[in-house]
Formats: C-alpha cells, structure tokens, sequence
C-alpha cells in the first residue's frame, strides 16, 4: 500500500477571503469524512483544526466530530462547493 498526502498552502486575500480546490476526502477506519486544516494570522500562533462534512453518518460515532466545525455544503458546476468562515482573535 503507497501512502499519499495532498497538501496545500493558502493565502487570504486583502479581505480574509480564500479559496482551494481538491478532492473528496477518504473514509478511514474509526473517523468521518474531514479535512485537516491550519490557519495563521501574521505573527500570530497556529490555529490547527478539522472541518466536517454535513450528514455524514460516522459523523455520530467519531470522538474527534464537532457540530460547530461542520462546512455549509452547495452543488457547484464542478461538484460540490464547500464554505467554513474562520474567526481569529488576533487582538
């Protein structure tokens, strides 16, 4: 078996707007379907988190799974559109 990793790196632009295409995650034993995802204000510390995918039945059986993570999904011309807004205090 090859282990793959599809990684990206992302810039807001001026108005904390940012955008990413990629592929459907995977099912893995004992785990929702999720991404991994950081995000960093200039000169600030990393946040590192999971969003989620609405309806997703091991949803109710992933220790890890929290509601208020979960991404507002959309049907898009190339297949589904994904939306999470992230709120950094950096005061």
């Amino acid at each position: 078996m090859v282990a793959t990793a599809i990684r990206g790196h992302v810039f807001a632009n001026a108005e904390g707007r940012y955008h990413f295409r990629t592929i459907l995650p995977a099912l893995y034993p004992g785990r929702t379907r999720h991404y991994h995802v950081k995000v960093q204000a200039p000169e600030h510390p990393v946040l590192t988190t999971q969003l989620y995918f609405p309806d997703e039945p091991a949803n109710r059986g992933d220790a890890s799974f929290r509601r208020d993570l979960v991404m507002r999904i959309t049907e898009a011309p190339s297949g589904i559109a994904a939306r999470f807004d992230f709120v950094l205090n950096i005061r």
